[in-house]
């Protein structure tokens, strides 16, 4: 299983269009907010949580937060082995631009629902 890059993810000279590719998926945060609430996490208390990801899309997603050094995965020599997932420094300081964007939303979310309504139901926009 290998993510596949699109081109805007190749341009390492363009730091915002580089890290948002990558962490502006539909994954991505969800997994970063989850483990938040955990000092670590196994694999299946993840996918009990976030239950509407794939197992495949959750191994994807973690694989490239390790890649870029968000995620740590810990593998404990046991039987069976247990392998755990916890947040790195990196991720941390990202926090506080998540929570932000958080709080956004949701003091403005009403507002964009309206204007959602309004547009739809405005005699210029196309009926589907």
């Amino acid at each position: 299983m290998e993510r596949h890059f699109n081109k805007s993810e190749l341009y390492p000279d363009c730091p915002i269009r580089n890290i948002l590719n990558r962490i502006s998926d539909k994954w991505t945060l969800l997994v970063l907010y989850t483990l938040s609430g955990h000092k670590s996490m196994r694999f299946k208390d993840l996918t009990a949580e976030l239950r509407d990801i794939s197992q495949k899309m959750l191994v994807l997603t973690l694989r490239t937060l390790e890649t870029d050094g968000f995620v740590e995965r810990r593998v404990y020599a046991e039987v069976p082995p247990r392998v755990e997932y916890s947040l790195t420094e990196r991720s941390r300081s990202l926090f506080p631009i998540i929570n932000q964007l958080i709080q956004w939303a949701k003091d403005h979310m009403a507002e964009i629902l309206l204007d959602r309504t309004k547009a739809l139901t405005s005699p210029r926009h196309p009926k589907r």
